[in-house]
């Protein structure tokens, strides 16, 4: 998958640069704290059970105002935390006061006063540049005290959040980053300038760490202090570098010009309806684009323009000037979130699913895709996560990733992990179109088209029928069977006629 080799640090080292006096860095240890996760996961096979439990530990730093700041991985399907100050040993409960999973941000409160005695909250500094020293403190595996490493600035430049599978402004160390370092903070000259949460590993590659910079933290907090609840919007197109001298000549561009082609607008995202496919992009909010997709960042740095969108806000109007049919034309666009065929990742929620005569309904989702390791994954199910886009007809992968064994569904025990198409005749675009179509048989029978079978055409063919006459006790007494308090998830009995405890 997109992220493999990349992984969660949990906490942060930090060391000071050479020369700095030892009472400013016991002071900044003043700052730092570690944090204890009971994290309880959802099961995305089985998603009317609950996961699994395991502790794991991450670190995080004192803010104005008493708080604490760590990554959001680190708390994330939380179901208990404790914070523990550099030097201490007595651990405190804690809250989650706000988090931001796109971009790695959590807050943290702490109700008992004495916990904040002797701390001191940190200063954030400026984003440092290339080959800047950074320290950088934490609690990483292989000890219980706190670790402090040192550290340059390698590069600047956006990545993908392995958290979140979104991509920002990401800052390269060659600090130590192991394990246990996640949302520590990154110092350079006793203020700071990020906080540590991912590593890369594998391929020989060595001393690999990151570092979310100060600005997209500052931004996150912006938008907490502010009330902004919606996500960082995406642009919504796919695009092709247009290096290519022989491209370029074909689209009509100037010598003077430059930009990306446009191969593909995403049905409901802010650029659906406004920008075409094979448009060229030729720059954002003012910022010209350059062939190969970057933008200027600071003096003479450059940043995938993506970045524009970054420090953008759901509700803003960008402007976007185009090339389209050898013609500059400018364009508004508005801003706004919009939902992918298949979800990245989620946390914090229970996953969705329905049950009908023993058919286990679920949307596609990443966690779902995650439960298989080493790219396991059906290749169908993969390829609508890696390359489809959301239509009219289809907003969601909705599939049938089991069967509950019952003599109404004799035939089908052994499908899994299959796409469907139709119920009772009706097109299934989301997961509320299965509960729709199942009040309506097709006559006798209820009659589910699969788009495709897994196993090949002549497994199990591409529909399964059922009786309808007595669907709903066969039903009822396959729940009762496999220990299922509800048909269906909290998400879906809104709306349905149907609440808890009904």
């Amino acid at each position: 998958m997109r992220w493999k080799g990349l992984w969660f640090l949990g906490l942060l080292a930090f060391v000071l640069p050479h020369g700095k006096a030892l009472g400013e860095a016991n002071g900044l240890k003043r700052t730092v704290v570690k944090i204890f996760t009971v994290t309880n996961r959802p099961n995305y096979y089985q998603p009317w059970e609950r996961g699994y439990q395991y502790n794991s530990s991450g670190s995080g730093c004192i803010l104005p105002g008493k708080l604490i700041l760590t990554n959001a991985h680190v708390v994330s399907d939380q179901a208990f935390l404790q914070v523990m100050k550099a030097g201490d040993t007595k651990k405190y409960t804690a809250k989650l006061a706000y988090v931001d999973h796109d971009r790695e941000v959590a807050l943290l409160r702490v109700a008992e006063e004495g916990f904040f005695e002797g701390t001191v909250p940190v200063e954030f500094g400026p984003t440092p540049a290339q080959r800047d020293k950074v320290a950088v403190y934490g609690f990483p595996v292989g000890g219980d005290e706190l670790s402090i490493t040192e550290g340059v600035v390698s590069r600047v430049e956006v990545q993908v959040y392995s958290h979140s599978q979104r991509a920002f402004l990401t800052l390269q160390t060659d600090a130590a980053i192991n394990p246990g370092n996640s949302g520590g903070p990154a110092f350079q000259g006793g203020k700071m300038m990020g906080i540590a949460f991912q590593a890369y590993s594998g391929g020989g590659v060595q001393n690999t760490g990151y570092i979310v910079p100060v600005e997209i933290i500052q931004g996150s907090l912006k938008d907490w202090r502010e009330g902004v609840l919606e996500a960082p919007p995406n642009l919504g197109i796919h695009w092709q570098k247009m290096e290519s001298p022989s491209l370029r000549a074909y689209y009509g561009m100037k010598k003077a010009q430059s930009g990306v082609l446009v191969t593909k607008v995403v049905f409901g995202s802010p650029a659906w309806g406004n920008l075409k496919a094979e448009d060229v992009l030729l720059s954002l909010q003012g910022q010209r684009i350059a062939d190969n997709g970057t933008v200027l960042f600071r003096n003479d740095e450059r940043v995938l323009f993506s970045y524009v969108m970054g420090q953008c806000r759901s509700g803003q109007k960008v402007e976007a000037e185009v090339l389209r049919e050898g013609k500059p034309r400018s364009i508004t666009l508005t801003l706004r979130p919009y939902e992918p065929l298949v979800p990245g990742p989620e946390y914090d929620v229970r996953p969705t699913y329905f049950i009908a005569g023993g058919l286990v309904f679920m949307p596609l989702s990443f966690n779902y895709l995650s439960l298989f390791k080493n790219n396991t994954a059906p290749v169908e199910l993969q390829d609508y996560y890696e390359n489809g886009t959301p239509s009219e007809t289809r907003r969601k992968v909705v599939f049938v990733n089991e069967v509950l064994p019952h003599e109404i569904n004799v035939g089908y025990h052994e499908l899994k992990q299959s796409v469907v198409a139709k119920i009772n005749g009706k097109d299934i675009s989301r997961m509320e179109d299965v509960l729709e179509a199942f009040r309506n048989p097709s006559g006798k029978y209820h009659v589910v088209q699969l788009e495709k079978s897994p196993e090949g055409e002549d497994s199990f063919g591409n529909r399964i029928v059922l009786e309808a006459k007595g669907f709903e006790e066969a039903s009822q007494a396959i729940l009762k069977a496999f220990g299922i308090s509800e048909d269906r998830s909290e998400d879906l009995m809104e709306g349905d006629g149907k609440k808890d405890g009904e």
